[in-house]
């Protein structure tokens, strides 16, 4: 991943839940303003009934004397993203408290990242990382199972995100067909200024 780009928007799908906070935590770390969208679509590797008999050991952690002093169990899926990100920054240091204040993390993708180009991390890819055939889950299924109520609120609203991206994406076929055939038409009356631009190095 290039760094210090002005912000990195990076889709949460397919990618392994560990691998990628390394890789955010590391770029935040540098100064880097990372987005992540999709969380709910994270994988952990293992099989469901493993994590989710983890995740209930982690829930009953808590404190006797006031279960509010934490620790804080968190359920939507962005917010387990940022607690595995938290445990691989320094945050209680002030360079760590800026490296997760130029963190972002949301479920679904909402505006104005849904128009703007969204990357993958190929290192933390789960196709890529974890061997065929072996088991995995997904973090909205986890969420789901301990307490995240929002499951078919976000579906929803990817339902109705993804009617508009495709009905962008045509219009935009359409009229890269429109242009190339515009400069096919055109061909012979600018081969004399096209043969300049060349002659120039262009």
């Amino acid at each position: 991943m290039s760094t210090f780009e002005k912000v990195v928007v990076i889709d949460g799908k397919g990618h392994l839940m560990g691998r990628l906070a390394s890789t955010i935590a590391k770029q935040a770390l540098n100064g880097q303003r990372v987005v992540v969208v999709r969380c709910e679509e994270i994988n952990i590797s293992g099989s469901f009934f493993r994590n989710k008999i983890r995740y209930q050991n982690y829930l009953r952690k808590r404190c006797l004397v006031n279960p509010s002093h934490g620790p804080i169990h968190f359920r939507a899926p962005s917010r387990m993203l940022h607690r595995v990100v938290r445990g691989m920054i320094p945050h209680k240091t002030a360079r760590g408290k800026a490296a997760l204040d130029r963190l972002k993390l949301f479920e679904g993708i909402p505006a104005p990242y849904d128009q703007m180009k969204r990357m993958v991390v190929p290192q933390a890819l789960r196709v890529l990382r974890l061997r065929p055939g072996r088991k995995y889950c997904t973090v909205k299924r986890l969420s789901s199972e301990v307490g995240w109520k929002y499951e078919s609120v976000v579906d929803k609203l990817e339902a109705k995100r993804k009617v508009r991206s495709q009905a962008y994406y045509e219009r935009k076929l359409a009229l890269a067909k429109i242009h190339t055939k515009a400069v096919a038409s055109k061909a012979d009356a600018l081969k004399p200024i096209q043969d300049k631009i060349t002659a120039y190095g262009y």
